[in-house]
């Protein structure tokens, strides 16, 4: 078995610099929206969550390829390329919508930090979008769920969650609109659970139970629940709601409102295409 060593390749590479650059873009973007700009809005907050546990995590798996431990990890249990491939896709989802957001909601001609902050976001987001590419087009790294269709479809899946998440408003007094927070909030936490259980590969193998069937169940109990969610939120939210005449993309309600019934239906649609999939695969049909 391989001994952790120090290994100063795994920065002077191109991977490690490109880790490096990622660490010190997110960093720079979250430092210069922090000074800056401090609105407490979910957008706002989401962003900087994101601009702060990106490093965090390029940092962790540059540490552990620096000293080898991957390599320990991939005897013991998890499928480490598959691991990193879905971060750096997950990372790419995410900081893509950090510049979209802040973009929209931030970048306007009076304040100049809000152009520059949306730079440095879309150069984060490039540079995770670099190694998703480098990844995939590398044939020597595994795909086993992550950085293949099951897997990919889970992370977005997640990523639209988060989305809508952040987007929710104008649900209270609404019993309806509760219950379709409620839909959110159920297979949420479920799809990081899923994930993490294929990609230890031998955790996967000593269950006592086909994981396949208990994912099939959650993505039925998944799609039915955003079905509900996708006749009730828009039912209610625009009932003698019309769009204003005067509604900007960035602070009118009644398109924030508009974002969670497009994503509902976006997230409707993956599931459904989730269990189509896992259906075929349990059925002998090869997955890629």
């Amino acid at each position: 078995m391989d001994k952790v060593k120090f290994t100063p390749s795994a920065l002077t590479s191109t991977r490690g610099a490109l880790h490096m650059l990622q660490v010190i873009m997110c960093v720079l973007t979250f430092l210069v929206s922090a000074i800056w700009s401090q609105p407490n809005h979910t957008y706002w907050v989401y962003c900087m969550v994101i601009w702060a546990l990106c490093p965090l995590l390029t940092l962790f798996i540059t540490v552990i390829e620096m000293l080898l431990i991957h390599k320990l990890i991939l005897h013991l249990c998890m499928d480490w390329d598959d691991f990193t491939t879905g971060m750096a896709m997950m990372s790419s989802l995410t900081t893509f919508s950090c510049a979209v957001i802040y973009g929209n909601f931030y970048a306007r001609r009076k304040l100049i930090w809000g152009w520059g902050v949306t730079i440095l976001a879309v150069i984060s987001c490039v540079l995770y979008c670099i190694e998703t590419f480098r990844d995939k087009r590398d044939a020597t790294r595994s795909a086993t769920y992550v950085a293949a269709l099951p897997g990919f479809l889970k992370i977005l899946e997640a990523f639209v969650s988060c989305i809508i998440f952040v987007s929710l408003i104008g649900y209270v007094g609404k019993p309806a609109l509760q219950w379709c927070i409620v839909a959110y909030a159920i297979p949420f936490p479920i799809i990081p659970i899923i994930i993490i259980t294929n990609i230890m590969t031998k955790l996967k193998k000593c269950l006592p139970f086909s994981i396949d069937k208990l994912v099939i169940i959650f993505l039925i109990i998944s799609v039915l629940l955003y079905a509900s969610a996708a006749i009730l939120w828009p039912l209610y939210s625009f009932r003698g709601n019309p769009k204003p005449k005067d509604c900007p993309g960035n602070s009118c309600i009644w398109s924030i409102q508009f974002i969670v019934t497009f994503m509902t239906y976006v997230n409707l649609l993956f599931f459904i295409l989730d269990l189509v999939f896992t259906c075929l695969g349990m059925c002998g049909f090869k997955r890629s």
